[in-house]
């Protein structure tokens, strides 16, 4: 489904590269976690995807269905369409001066040539699988009138209502309380399950990681350190730096670590 090939990015202000040699694969049907601290170039890495980087130096090779992606005014034909975003504060992305609704069916508008009736329709179907409570309410209100929880549906409704190849997902539960975080993953999962929507989720949790993700790629200062079966990088980690993240986690300690010793 998609293949980064020895991507490196670099901006700019800074002497050092944000991402330094990256190689992995997504494949097709699978959730994949891209795991590490702030700074680690996760969010860089898949905004290079996403082709929204701008005015940095990037090389390397990304494939989608074996395809290399676009650039320049091409790749705005796939930006939407083949690959949707989520972002991690839903209020920010959105447009306070826009209707719900008219954001969520915004990208039929740019790549289909449906009428204005059947994007209303298709978005209001969009809304109720995100399972947004009166879709019909939510269409005509503004952003601010929706909790964080419904914004965040309200994304995923915009990403993915044309039904994308994948769907790129950066840190979209860190702005949420727990109830509301657990509620999204879940929604994640269902979408992954019935849709066999592919998707790469940024995070730098990886307790939300393991709830989610088939396979996890572990990020520091720009490089892959590790990369594996999500459950066994938990239990068994090589690279002490997934070791410290594992251990950053608040829980139970000594319940979790007589579950990983298990």
């Amino acid at each position: 489904m998609l293949s980064v090939r020895n991507l490196h990015v670099q901006f700019p202000t800074r002497d050092r590269e944000a991402v330094r040699g990256v190689s992995f694969e997504v494949e097709d049907g699978e959730i994949l976690g891209l795991v590490g601290e702030s700074g680690s170039g996760k969010t860089v890495t898949a905004m290079s995807v996403a082709g929204l980087l701008d005015g940095c130096r990037r090389s390397g090779e990304i494939f989608l269905d074996g395809a290399a992606l676009p650039t320049g005014r091409e790749l705005r034909s796939v930006q939407g369409r083949d690959i949707g975003v989520v972002f991690q504060d839903p209020l920010s992305s959105m447009d306070p001066l826009m209707r719900v609704g008219e954001q969520v069916e915004e990208v039929l508008r740019l790549h289909t040539n449906l009428k204005r009736r059947e994007r209303r329709r298709r978005c209001l179907e969009a809304m109720a699988a995100v399972e947004l409570p009166d879709p019909e309410r939510v269409y005509r209100a503004w952003p601010h009138e929706l909790s964080g929880g419904m914004r965040q549906r309200a994304m995923i409704a915009a990403a993915v209502i044309i039904r994308p190849r994948l769907l790129l997902l950066d840190e979209p539960t860190t702005a949420l309380d727990v109830t509301v975080q657990a509620q999204i993953l879940e929604l994640l999962r269902r979408l992954n399950r019935e849709e066999g929507l592919t998707m790469l989720f940024i995070s730098h949790d990886l307790r939300l990681v393991r709830k989610l993700c088939n396979r996890v790629a572990v990020m520091k200062e720009g490089e892959i350190v590790e990369f594996g079966d999500t459950e066994a990088v938990y239990r068994q980690p090589r690279h002490p730096y997934t070791r410290r993240l594992i251990d950053a986690i608040p829980r139970r300690r000594e319940g979790m670590r007589q579950e990983d010793s298990a």
